[in-house]
This record gives C-alpha cells, structure tokens and sequence, in this order.
C-alpha cells in the first residue's frame, strides 16, 4: 500500500473515531439531562408532598400568591382590591388585584403594633405622651385615642390604643419612645417590611395619614397580618373588641376604647362562625379599608380589602364585604 493510500486510510478511521466519539458523548449528555431531568421530578414531588404535610400538622408555610381556589367569593365586592388567605398557613385562597398600589391609611397601624410590641421589654412600664404632637395631628384630622398632652400611659394601653380606636397620638408616642422620632421608626418599619417578603410596600410614617410615598397591597397587608397574628400580644388585641385602660391622673376611671370595626359591626356573626377582631382604616385617598380576621367551620381566615366607596358618614362599605365574603365562605 502507497504512503497516499496509508495515509488515506489512517485519516478515514480517525475521522471515524472522532465521530464515534462525539455519538457516544452525545448519548452521555443526554442520559445525563434525562437524570436530570428525572430528578428535577422527583424534588418537585418531595416539595410537594412536604406542602401537604405542612398544612396537615399546622407548620407554617411561606406566603404565596395565586389567584386561588376561593376567588369567586370575591366577585361583586364594593372593594376593588381584595385577598382572602389561610391564617393559619398564609396560603392565599383567593384575591382580586391583590398586587395593586393602594394607600393603606390605618392599616398601617398594624405595622406600627408589630415593631412596638418587638422593641418594648416591659409593656406595663409608661411613656408620657408628647405635647408637641397634637397641633399637626389636629391639622390632619387624625384619628384620637383620647390621651392627654403630657399623660403618663403604660405600653400595653398605648398598643391597644392605637389599634383599636385607631389613636394617632399612641402611635406617635411609641415612635418617639422606641425611635426617638418618628422617621427612624418609619425605617423599622421598612425593615420588617422587607423581612417579611412585602416588596411592594413602603412607609414614611406610623399612622397611616396620607403621603404618596406611603404604600402598600392588598397582598403585602395580608402577609403582614399572617405574620402579626403569631405575635399572642398581638392577637389578643386584635380581637378585643372594647378595652379600659389603666387609671391616669388625667382620666382616674381609664379610658375606655372600642374596635373601629366593632363599631360598624354590631353583630360579627356570619354563616358558620364569627368575625373575630379586624382593623379599619380610611383617608380620602385609600376609601374604606378592613383588615379582618374570622374563624368559620374550624377554619381561620384572614381577609383584607381596600379602596371601598364611601366615608366615616356612609354605609360601611368595607364591612359589608367582609360579611359577606365570610358568609359565602360558611354556607359553602
């Protein structure tokens, strides 16, 4: 055989071998993406089932979003934005542009409770409610507590105070206490916002009064109010609806406070349970807001609307939608 021929002939099985080579890699990637992808199978399986596992012996599961099984309940609302959710879970069962940027007026303060219970050792230790902060307060036509310039207050009637009658002065004061003023305060409330996976909120202040810097979503209201719940300082005065705080030499008979929500609801019965606490909130700007917590068929849920027609003057809006949300949900 010629040098060319030899030559040839070396270069046909090499270029065979090469080939052959590159089939047999080729086959090993693919037997590797098969794998891959098989496994990619069975973890979302594992995850899956661990879900179902979480939700049957009470863990608590990360906030998701989904339009869900229950938004039907949802449709004909006066509320344009609306999230109901599991509040044990925080799974959300259904909602209504639950992504949209609302003002959250005095839903805020359920913000402002949270950071105050988190930073304040002693709840029976007192604070004297700043003089300086009533001017601006009146201006805005704030929400009042009651408490007096210079009143020596506990913690805990503070708290309760600026939830349940809605107390911009309570809220300023645990600002001024815990914070020093009241900005620095509006950052730690930006950092739990963040903890907690609320991406679409911001606050600048701790009453709720209107700014278009401060924001929220139905959504990111529902994961705060999940959260909150944990907290059992937190939840035992989320659903008290009326509260007498400590005597004071201003009010020796302490100040007695009502629910906001207590006062548009005078009955929170509904179908299969009842309404258990909420929080009410309105400025000209955001409408009629509820955030409310019920407990129908054994089941905890956690409602949350925003942008109801109306005023302090008109029909509650937002209670009417939570009422009947709640209804649907217990005669299903």
């Amino acid at each position: 055989m010629t040098e060319q021929k030899r030559s040839q002939t070396t270069s046909r099985h090499g270029k065979n071998s090469v080939h052959s080579r590159s089939r047999r890699q080729k086959r090993r990637h693919q037997r590797k993406r098969r794998r891959l992808f098989l496994w990619c199978l069975l973890l979302l399986f594992i995850i899956l089932g661990s879900r179902n596992f979480l939700e049957i012996t009470g863990f608590s599961l990360p906030f998701h979003s989904t339009r869900g099984e229950l938004s039907s309940y949802l449709d004909d609302l006066y509320s344009p934005q609306a999230v109901l959710a599991d509040a044990g879970t925080g799974q959300v069962l259904g909602s209504r542009n639950e992504n949209q940027r609302v003002y959250p007026a005095s839903l805020t303060k359920i913000m402002t409770v949270l950071v105050g219970l988190e930073h304040i050792e002693d709840l029976n230790g007192t604070a004297s409610v700043p003089a300086d902060i009533y001017q601006n307060l009146y201006e805005e036509g704030a929400s009042m507590a009651g408490f007096q310039p210079g009143e020596a207050v506990t913690y805990r009637d503070l708290l309760y105070g600026a939830l349940l009658p809605s107390g911009a002065e309570c809220c300023l004061t645990l600002a001024q206490k815990i914070a020093g003023d009241e900005e620095t305060f509006a950052s730690m409330m930006n950092e739990k916002a963040d903890e907690l996976g609320m991406s679409r909120t911001h606050f600048t202040n701790c009453t709720g009064l209107q700014n278009n810097r401060h924001y929220s979503t139905a959504g990111d209201i529902a994961k705060l109010l999940v959260y909150a719940l944990k907290n059992p300082d937190f939840r035992q005065i989320f659903t008290t609806s009326t509260y007498t705080a400590s005597p004071t030499a201003s009010h020796p008979d302490g100040l007695t406070f009502v629910s906001t929500l207590s006062q548009s609801l005078s009955d929170p019965s509904v179908t299969g349970g009842e309404i258990l606490g909420g929080k009410t909130g309105y400025t000209e700007d955001a409408g009629l807001c509820l955030a409310s917590l019920a407990s129908i068929n054994g089941r905890e849920y956690i409602l949350v609307t925003t942008g109801a027609p109306g005023d302090h003057e008109t029909e509650p809006y937002h209670v009417l939608d939570a009422v009947k949300v709640y209804d649907r949900i217990g005669a299903a």
